[in-house]
């Protein structure tokens, strides 16, 4: 279905000012990478610079295919998404390519990922093991968002 066909089911789509205050007032979503076989999923923390690019701090181990996919695909998908009831939710979903911060420039973004949540044992696993810092540059965005009871669900209100 297309956002409109899905107007008359109360769901309606969120301009770009809306989008970026979303992003600005999250940081968890769950990045979507291309394999031969099926999509990987990667739940990730995320700092957003208020115009274009979310940040991710990778934590890896020796061999690490979350690193090895991001490099191969250099394109994929992150959806951001809150759900307080089953009639008022949110989701952004945006369409990116991903590159490599090199360590020397880590140094620029880091008032963008200082706010960044993140688990505290990923907090205290990230200081003894190797990071990695990835910009996902944003090509496209689109959000939608349902803010009250559907159509039908209304009191007093026949279906």
């Amino acid at each position: 279905m297309t956002i409109e066909q899905l107007e008359e089911y109360g769901i309606e789509q969120i301009d770009d000012d809306a989008i970026s205050a979303f992003l600005e007032s999250h940081s968890t979503g769950v990045l979507g990478l291309s394999t031969a076989d099926v999509p990987y999923l990667i739940p990730l923390a995320y700092g957003f610079d208020g115009d274009a690019s979310l940040y991710f701090t990778f934590l890896l181990g020796g061999s690490s295919q979350k690193e090895a996919l991001t490099e191969q695909a250099g394109r994929g998908r992150f959806l951001v998404f809150d759900v307080r009831t089953a009639f008022n939710w949110r989701s952004v979903l945006l369409t990116g390519t991903l590159s490599a911060v090199p360590e020397d420039d880590w140094a620029g973004i880091e008032a963008v990922m200082g706010n960044t949540w993140r688990p505290p044992a990923l907090e205290n696993a990230s200081s003894a093991g190797r990071t990695a810092v990835y910009e996902f540059e944003i090509e496209e965005r689109v959000g939608i968002e349902q803010t009250g009871l559907a159509p039908g669900f209304q009191e007093g209100e026949k279906s």
